[in-house]
């Protein structure tokens, strides 16, 4: 297949990619804004009131890079995952592996449009924490760098969910059992220097940690890990699940037979 003939099909999958979380934007965009805004009330402004500075920032000032980066992790995971088992369940999926698109041009039109829809909402809730925080940005290189890094990780963990799930339940237990805990636990509403050992070590382990810390980088230009551990460790976390993916397309796992 030609150059441009995968750049065709590239376009084809994204474009349908975007249309499809346009077309329901209400239930797409607005969710995470009415979320965001519940986290600074409730966080930000009634409990956050109560704390001390953390890093040298006020709390609710602390969180709202973590809380931006929530809703980005969850909109691109859910946009690929729910795109892609759509497509298995009502078999239109086999038209792209009968077709001579490449697996690599499959994946990277899935997860455009996962990462499209993750900056979407940054967008939104970014503008939604405008009330409640002082948003600054140090870096916008680091900050946008972390925002599309953290957005591709989740949207191709979505295309793989997607892959071995066999019904609609299976698209949610990643979600509910893996994502919500290492998401709540990875920082967003705390720093790890706040934590006793052992939970400071464990912490270490989580890696939305490390994409959190990168994007306050950005933001607020402190974190809990280096820059350069940040993206170190969430770039490692990418090549090796979009190689993992890539694999088992070529493969055809849960999709043939």
């Amino acid at each position: 297949m030609g150059a441009r003939a995968s750049w065709l099909a590239f376009q084809t999958i994204l474009i349908k990619e975007v249309l499809r979380f346009l077309r329901i934007w209400v239930q797409t965009l607005v969710p995470p804004a009415v979320t965001t805004a519940l986290y600074f009330l409730i966080f930000g402004q009634l409990i956050g009131a109560q704390l001390a500075p953390v890093e040298g920032v006020r709390y609710v000032d602390y969180i709202a890079p973590g809380v931006i980066l929530m809703a980005v992790i969850t909109n691109a995971y859910s946009n690929v995952v729910s795109s892609f088992f759509s497509s298995k369940y009502q078999r239109y999926v086999e038209e792209l592996l009968i077709a001579p698109v490449p697996s690599g041009v499959v994946l990277a039109g899935y997860v455009a449009g996962g990462v499209l829809r993750g900056l979407a909402v940054a967008a939104v809730v970014s503008a939604v924490s405008l009330p409640f925080a002082d948003l600054s940005v140090r870096s916008w290189p680091v900050s946008l760098a972390a925002l599309v890094l953290t957005a591709t990780l989740f949207s191709i963990a979505g295309f793989v969910n997607a892959v071995f799930a066999r019904s609609f339940d299976d698209i949610s237990v990643v979600p509910t059992f893996v994502l919500t805990p290492l998401t709540y636990l990875g920082g967003v509403f705390f720093s790890v220097s706040m934590l006793p050992h052992p939970w400071r070590d464990l912490s270490l382990l989580n890696p939305i940690l490390y994409m959190v810390s990168a994007f306050r980088h950005g933001t607020i230009g402190a974190g809990d890990v280096s820059l350069a551990s940040a993206f170190a460790i969430t770039g490692a976390f990418t090549l090796a699940l979009g190689a993992f993916a890539l694999w088992v397309l070529g493969r055809g796992f849960g999709l043939k037979g």
